[in-house]
């Protein structure tokens, strides 16, 4: 509960942590099987128990859970001080305008689709005992403002005046007065400032008090009997020297590139997160900030700049492999007839993945990258076994080499490939398949990658045992019409 006594924690005071051990979901039975383990309930799944965690926990008024992993909590706050995947810090110069709008900001996020755990950061709502010296009457007295904190200071919050030593122990000993004299207003007025000598009057000492303090020394004891009245009274009650009163503040104060700063949190569940930011960029849009500022924050900016980086490194990717296919092949359209391939795997991973409600993320788009250079290369090979077969046949039938030859030739070297393309196939389906019923660490980030490369390969190869051999009887054919074939 609350913060380390560090300033490189960025924890608020108000954050509660509590650290859940969960049993795991599958355990092993026997030497290579897996079984669900029965302390989960049928049906249960981690969302189910989140959901049915945080439905509990809202039952405590002001509490607002999130779910996140040890690691990923520290790194969010350390890196962008919000314990959430989404942040939108409201920056000003008024702390009552910031929480009033914070509050807003949170009831619009809360209304968003996929809106998780969202909470503003309350900043206000801490109770203060605030002291207001009154300067006049410290004159009036000869008293200075820090003659009266010092007595405030050493009342409230204790001063070490000496230690005592017992053995090789050492304890320090502090004065203060007593808590339930801490607690009382009215018994903190009575608090005995030392005056200057001949400056107190006689009303100071019909007062009363406790302990004498001022001038950041404890003063020795002094009660209303003992206190000496009339003009040479060398001590006064607080309350006639300040103001003293109950209110309510600030828990904490935080500050940014020199403003004021508060913040909403959210997490984002059963949606992607670049839709859900962009949502609240669009709502945020449409609010009137009076005067304020909005900036957002969290762990969408990772995925924001991974998305910047995908959106140069895919249509990268794609270059450079048509023009290895345009070296191979030099002809801009053979190379674009293997590069097929890629529409077609990308269907089949789309496809999958909806199926799965995978959302998309760094491990969907590197899942992808993996996809396109394995359906390339297959699509490569079944090119080069046809080639071989249609120059096999134009060798043997030389002038007598006619369309029907060139059309058996495509069917056998596509006949030729099929065993070898279902084989390539297979072995990588099932080398990933292993990976999407597993339940170990780390199944999260690995499924989602698999699941395009399978669903690729399956798509690509119909593309490639079925379109790739049409499309090049087509292009060999136009070929044959114009008398531009020849063999080897």
């Amino acid at each position: 509960l609350g913060r380390f006594e560090t300033a490189t924690d960025p924890a608020p005071t108000e954050m509660l942590e509590t650290t859940i051990m969960l049993h795991p979901e599958y355990i092993p039975d026997g030497k290579f099987r897996m079984k669900r383990n029965p302390v989960w309930r049928d049906g249960m799944t981690m969302e189910k128990l989140k959901a049915e965690l945080t439905e509990k926990m809202k039952e405590l008024p002001g509490y607002v859970p999130a779910f996140l992993q040890p690691i990923e909590n520290r790194i969010l706050m350390l890196y962008t001080g919000i314990r959430a995947q989404v942040g939108i810090k409201i920056y000003g110069d008024d702390l009552d305008k910031i929480q009033r709008k914070a509050f807003e900001i949170e009831r619009m996020v809360n209304g968003i689709e996929g809106a998780s755990g969202v909470s503003a950061s309350r900043v206000q709502g801490k109770p203060y005992l605030n002291v207001q010296v009154n300067r006049v009457a410290m004159a009036r007295y000869g008293l200075s403002a820090k003659d009266v904190l010092d007595a405030v200071e050493i009342s409230i919050g204790g001063k070490n005046v000496s230690t005592t030593i017992e053995g090789r122990e050492r304890y320090p000993i502090q004065i203060r007065v007593q808590r339930s004299e801490r607690d009382d207003i009215e018994k903190l007025s009575r608090i005995l400032v030392a005056a200057k000598p001949g400056m107190a009057s006689s009303p100071a000492a019909a007062s009363g008090g406790m302990a004498g303090m001022g001038g950041g020394s404890a003063a020795p004891a002094a009660t209303a009997s003992s206190v000496p009245s009339g003009e040479g009274s060398p001590y006064i009650p607080l309350g006639m020297v300040a103001k003293i009163t109950r209110e309510i503040g600030a828990n904490e104060i935080a500050s940014e590139n020199g403003q004021l700063r508060s913040y909403v949190q959210a997490n984002v569940q059963d949606r992607d997160l670049g839709g859900f930011v962009e949502e609240v960029e669009q709502k945020l849009k449409s609010i009137d900030m009076e005067g304020m500022t909005w900036k957002m924050t969290g762990e969408f900016e990772n995925q924001r700049r991974f998305t910047k980086t995908m959106t140069l490194v895919f249509p990268i990717v794609l270059m450079v492999i048509f023009v290895l296919l345009f070296l191979v092949y030099h002809s801009a359209l053979e190379a674009a007839h293997v590069m097929l391939a890629v529409p077609f795997a990308l269907s089949g991973g789309v496809l999958l993945q909806k199926l799965l409600g995978y959302n998309f993320n760094g491990a969907v788009w590197v899942g992808y990258i993996a996809l396109f250079g394995t359906a390339v290369q297959t699509g490569v090979v079944m090119v080069v076994y046809l080639e071989e077969t249609v120059k096999a046949r134009l060798a043997e039938k030389g002038a007598a080499f006619t369309y029907d030859d060139l059309v058996q030739a495509v069917k056998d070297g596509a006949r030729l490939r099929l065993r070898p393309k279902v084989m390539t196939v297979a072995t990588i389906v099932a080398s990933l398949l292993p990976i999407m019923w597993s339940h170990r660490q780390g199944a999260e980030i690995m499924k989602p990658l698999a699941t395009p490369v399978i669903g690729g390969m399956i798509s690509s190869l119909l593309h490639i045992l079925i379109v790739t051999p049409v499309i090049f009887l087509w292009l060999r054919g136009r070929e044959f019409r114009k008398g531009t074939l020849k063999s080897p």
